[in-house]
């Protein structure tokens, strides 16, 4: 890489560190390339992304982000994962390391909270954007199912006596 590379690399690198709503970092060294398209195809499927990087760009790229917390994270090779959805990234890199155990997940930041190893698997349990918002629309919907029941029942009820009686008058 030449110098202008290096610079828009660095460029580049901090614009995701200071947008990126959760930022994974792991070891990828044994991944075979087939392996890592793998983990960048999983990643899309969970609009994530994963980067390898230089470590000495990277620390650069860090200073005035507020994920400035985990520049000792770098070193050796690395690969960020990253997504503006605070849980995809964690998510998706955690349960590819499962999977493959030559992913070592070293930590992460979350805005300004630096996330260990514990702290990047805790966040992958969490349920994503998209379900809570399901859950909640389950739950605001779910009292209006019920309160149509419950006003539905006494009409039910009526119909159901006047059925019986009319049966009974035709049975007289």
């Amino acid at each position: 890489m030449d110098r202008a590379q290096k610079q828009e690399m660095v460029t580049l690198l901090n614009s995701i560190f200071a947008d990126a709503g959760t930022v994974v970092v792991a070891h990828y060294s044994g991944l075979s390339v087939a392996q890592m398209n793998d983990l960048r195809r999983q990643m899309g499927d969970v609009d994530a992304k994963v980067k390898v990087i230089k470590n000495r760009l990277a620390k650069l790229a860090l200073e005035g982000t507020p994920c400035s917390g985990i520049s000792d994270l770098f070193s050796g090779p690395t690969a960020i994962a990253y997504s503006e959805d605070p849980v995809a990234a964690a998510k998706a890199a955690v349960s590819f390391a499962k999977e493959n155990d030559k992913l070592v997940i070293l930590g992460g930041a979350m805005g300004e909270t630096v996330l260990d190893k514990d702290g990047v698997e805790a966040l992958a349990k969490t349920p994503s954007l998209d379900e809570l918002r399901a859950k909640l629309v389950g739950m605001i919907n779910t009292p209006a199912t019920r309160i149509a029941g419950v006003v539905q029942a006494p009409a039910g009820q009526l119909a159901r006596v006047l059925s019986a009686y009319a049966a009974k008058d035709e049975a007289a």
